[in-house]
């Protein structure tokens, strides 16, 4: 009893939180952590896209201008143009495409992130 006396008198104040409890709090935390990491690199992936979709677009506007100090008649004006908005329709659809697939791929970390943390709060699964 004596050894029980002197462990409580060195140990000090009791935590007032069980280990069980703070283990489950750090690995709630280190999945958030996981989480907003991997949201972070879609996020970086997403933007390094749309900076290279700018740059195409920037691209495309230095050829018209380039085609247009060349041209000598309207039909050729009218074919630079023509080309330029055929070509800037089409990389228009691909950032349509590009939009829903960013956002679906944001969109299921999301969902996967909320499965977890209610499977593992036991408010999802079983009856």
């Amino acid at each position: 009893m004596a050894e029980n006396e002197t462990q409580s008198d060195t140990a000090g104040t009791p935590n007032p939180i069980p280990t069980e409890f703070a283990a489950i709090g750090k690995k709630r935390i280190d999945e958030l952590v996981a989480v907003q990491t991997e949201q972070f690199e879609k996020l970086r992936d997403i933007s390094r896209n749309w900076l290279d979709r700018i740059q195409s677009e920037t691209r495309l506007a230095s050829e018209l201008a380039t085609k247009l100090t060349a041209v000598r008649s309207v039909p050729e004006v009218a074919t630079a143009y023509q080309e330029w908005a055929t070509r800037h329709m089409e990389m228009a659809a691909e950032d349509a495409k590009r939009i829903f697939i960013d956002a679906q791929k944001l969109a299921e970390s999301g969902a996967q992130f909320l499965s977890k943390g209610l499977r593992t709060n036991g408010h999802a699964g079983g009856s």
